[in-house]
């Protein structure tokens, strides 16, 4: 999720331990600070090869066995920059730090990007699909518990800010089961065959819903509004990507292949060509609006050059216009 989000859940996690004495707010201030450290894995990648950073973010920075590690490496380094003038033990750093830094790829899996959770021993993506990647009804609440909690030294409201950590997830597994239930019934009276679905929360929001099921031909894209009574809003239809229909000209083993395979396990398979460019791959699990198939990201072959890596593109298209269109969807 968001770096501030991040940073909370570390934060309320120190506020509800035990350990957390005087000076509390520079303890909370470890936490934040270790709950938001995962992310420095950002900083990896390459001016040749824009899929790097693809690679190595939510990666082992984000493993469950690097947990220990990253909140020793997070202590000492804040440890010695400021918690020993505070007062802090090397020990308390180090804790605190591993507290906040453990909330976070747990959290990350709540959300549609992929985590690999189980680095080294499986390089599975794990997604939950429960939260939006920013969603300020999670946030907002924790932030002012806490600020409230800490300037008036009431610690009941870090726990009620530390039970909204798990409640809000906990909704939105039941709403993404809920969406998936609708998805397959919709397939079903459309007479499809489905091979696989999800449902995905859409931006900043647990009420509006992107599902995605795939038949041997197609992918379909249809926006569930799960409210009271669920609402269908239908989507469009693209087909699988199939290298040698879609990529006859891409030579296996060149570095454009690969680079494709990379970007394939990325997306977890949810790929497909774009309709307006024949050498553009798009990532069918993001979009402004829940029923589309315009992707906010995707790479692009080269068929004169097979052995250049591919480019990496960003698009947001306009993006006042599909908020606008967004927020219809969410209260008409």
């Amino acid at each position: 999720m968001d770096p501030l989000t991040q940073g909370l859940l570390g934060a309320t996690a120190v506020a509800n331990s035990r350990i957390a004495k005087a000076p509390r707010g520079a303890a909370l201030g470890l936490g934040f600070l270790g709950g938001m450290a995962a992310d420095l894995d950002v900083l990896i990648r390459s001016s040749s090869d824009p899929l790097l950073f693809l690679e190595f973010h939510r990666q082992f920075t984000h493993s469950l066995v690097f947990i220990p590690l990253g909140g020793i490496l997070c202590g000492l380094v804040l440890h010695a920059l400021f918690a020993k003038r505070k007062g802090f033990s090397r020990w308390q750093s180090i804790l605190f730090c591993t507290l906040g830094y453990a909330t976070h790829a747990l959290l990350d899996a709540c959300t549609t990007y992929g985590t690999q959770l189980y680095w080294p021993f499986s390089n599975e993506r794990v997604s939950w699909n429960i939260m939006s990647i920013v969603d300020p009804l999670y946030t907002l609440p924790i932030a002012l518990l806490l600020g409230i909690s800490l300037s008036l030294q009431r610690a009941w409201l870090a726990r009620i800010a530390l039970f909204w950590v798990f409640a809000y997830p906990t909704i939105g597994w039941w709403q993404r089961d809920r969406a998936e239930s609708i998805g397959r019934e919709l397939a079903a009276s459309r007479q499809h065959q489905v091979l696989s679905l999800s449902a995905k929360p859409s931006f900043a929001n647990l009420l509006l819903w992107k599902v995605i099921y795939r038949t041997p031909d197609a992918f379909y894209v249809d926006a569930v509004r799960m409210g009271i009574k669920p609402k269908v809003i239908e989507g469009a239809a693209v087909a699988p990507l199939d290298i040698p229909r879609d990529l006859p000209w891409l030579q296996a083993g060149s570095q454009q292949a690969i680079d494709l395979e990379r970007f394939r396990w990325f997306s977890q398979d949810y790929i497909a060509l774009a309709a307006d460019n024949s050498h553009r791959v798009i990532d069918l699990r993001y979009s402004l609006l829940p029923n589309e198939i315009e992707a906010l990201w995707s790479i692009e072959l080269s068929p004169s050059n097979s052995e250049q890596h591919v480019r990496y593109i960003t698009q947001r298209g306009d993006s006042r216009a599909k908020s606008a269109e967004l927020w219809r969807m969410l209260f008409y």
